[in-house]
């Protein structure tokens, strides 16, 4: 390995330290390996979640050392999530169900976002660093929620998290606006994810360096874009696949497909960059809802986001703009950042760009797309749970939805559910065909009642906690917004 390269052209390598702490390149672009680390599976039989992390974020993370990379993973897991296995396989009908929500806020990104805050403040005691982090980030839900938990109250560190004022679950909304920590800042806008996403983006590139160096401040991410929350997802993948040869569902070296519920695109990413480490995986399904722009890519090779805008129940997929494509389309152009360069701007300028043949062969030797909507979604719930008794949330089900379409008989499928179906009881108990209280705290309890299942401990409540940010501004305000939060960081 020779460092992280941005995407779009930054001929200096930075290590894994800086890369954390920058979240993206001066540039614009994602930090990515040109050379991938290999990592044998045979080499983690037996082993932990927390060993897998150790061996997959050691490899990855050039310039932290083995110890440091040993006490972030200590410290990030440590009494934070309701199992020991941290991410648990569990087989349902002919499939498997990797469940990534018990963590802290009952969803996927609890795994990253346990690591990222240990990895970027000791990536600062490394640089030396004395001026304060402040970290910007968009959320179409879930990541919102996992990085104000995972950093709130960390030394050093500010963080802002903007998130649509519409379209997010009650709970999920919940869980920001009454979030406890004097170094958090939460504000709603008036427009949907990608206008959050592209507004972060913009103040990474935009805001004046005289500004930063005045207030003493630097700017980064924990979507993501940023390599250490991208990296601590691959040891998932790794996980699973290691649990099915240890239950002698599969043998070493058997190949297994992913099916992922995607918006942004970094979960399944992380599954390519496991299988360009050496693990054994099939085909990657990228599932998507109604907002389908990445199956028509995968089919078509035209990436177009000029198209109606879905509000969905599985909020956290509604998505038109997938950031980390990006580093996709890097490694399918053989790096060649100038390339990508132009596609970006593409898309900027004109909502769509065109990926050469060549490259996009290569992308579908590993990918394929499908799309399932709310109707169906709804119906996987339903189906589901009176085929097995297994409760899925929405985004949970537009996967499995998917892999009912792209799954092979004679491959295994691990579906990865990315989210408590209690943070979204409204809609699972629509799936389950149950009669909906308006109350959100009835309809807790009536799916617990339906399901068998307690809502996780971390949801007790919140709808009934203080409100502490109420912040709604245009996304074209969200500059001025993160100047005055800088200048008081």
């Amino acid at each position: 390995m020779s460092g992280f390269y941005s995407t779009r052209g930054d001929k200096n390598s930075v290590s894994g330290p800086q890369a954390v702490l920058r979240g993206i390149a001066p540039d614009g672009g994602l930090y990515t390996l040109k050379d991938f680390p290999k990592i044998p599976p045979q080499e983690l039989v037996g082993a932990s979640f927390q060993e897998i992390s150790r061996r997959v974020l050691g490899a990855y993370l050039e310039g932290y050392t083995r110890e440091e990379i040993d006490g972030c993973v200590e410290r990030a897991y440590a009494n934070k999530f309701d199992v020991k296995e941290i991410a648990p396989l569990k087989q349902v009908g002919d499939k498997y169900v990797l469940e990534l929500f018990h963590g802290p806020t009952a969803a996927f990104k609890d795994v990253a976002l346990s690591v990222l805050p240990q990895l970027m403040r000791c990536a600062m005691e490394k640089e030396g660093r004395s001026d304060r982090i402040l970290i910007l980030t968009a959320t179409s839900g879930d990541t919102g929620s996992a990085a104000l938990t995972g950093f709130a109250d960390v030394p050093g560190i500010s963080i802002v998290v903007f998130y649509p004022d519409k379209g997010i679950s009650p709970i999920q909304r919940a869980q920001m606006t009454t979030m406890a920590g004097e170094n958090l800042g939460v504000c709603a806008i008036t427009g949907n994810f990608d206008q959050a996403q592209t507004g972060v983006k913009r103040i990474f590139t935009e805001i004046s360096p005289e500004f930063c160096r005045e207030h003493g401040v630097s700017l980064s991410s924990a979507n993501s874009i940023n390599i250490g929350r991208l990296a601590p997802q691959i040891v998932y993948y790794y996980s699973a696949y290691l649990e099915l040869v240890r239950a002698g569902r599969i043998a070493m070296g058997d190949k297994v497909d992913f099916c992922v519920p995607t918006g942004n695109f970094g979960d399944i990413l992380a599954g390519y960059f496991a299988l360009l480490s050496g693990l054994p995986v099939g085909r990657l399904i990228c599932a998507s809802n109604e907002n389908n722009v990445l199956t028509d890519f995968l089919a078509t090779g035209t990436y177009d986001k000029n198209r109606d805008f879905h509000v969905t129940l599985s909020p956290s997929m509604d998505i038109l703009v997938s950031s980390n494509l990006e580093r996709l389309l890097y490694n399918a152009l053989d790096n060649d950042a100038s390339a990508v360069a132009a596609l970006m701007a593409q898309l900027k300028e004109t909502g769509r760009y065109i990926l050469p043949e060549q490259a996009m062969a290569r992308i579908r030797e590993r990918f394929v797309g499908a799309c399932a909507d709310d109707e169906a979604a709804l119906a996987a719930i339903g189906r589901v749970f009176r085929e097995t008794g297994y409760v899925m949330d929405p985004h949970t089900a537009v996967a499995w939805r998917a892999a009912e379409d792209c799954a092979r008989a004679d491959v295994p499928c691990v579906v990865l559910s990315t989210a408590s179906p209690f943070k979204f009881p409204a809609s699972v108990l629509r799936g389950l065909g149950a009669e909906v209280p308006e109350d959100a705290g009835e309809q807790t309890a009536l799916l617990e009642k339906l399901s068998g299942e307690k809502a996780p401990a971390s949801l007790a409540g919140v709808l009934e906690r203080e409100l502490r940010f109420k912040d709604v501004i245009d996304p074209n305000d969200m500059m001025q917004y993160v100047l005055g939060k800088a200048a008081r960081a």
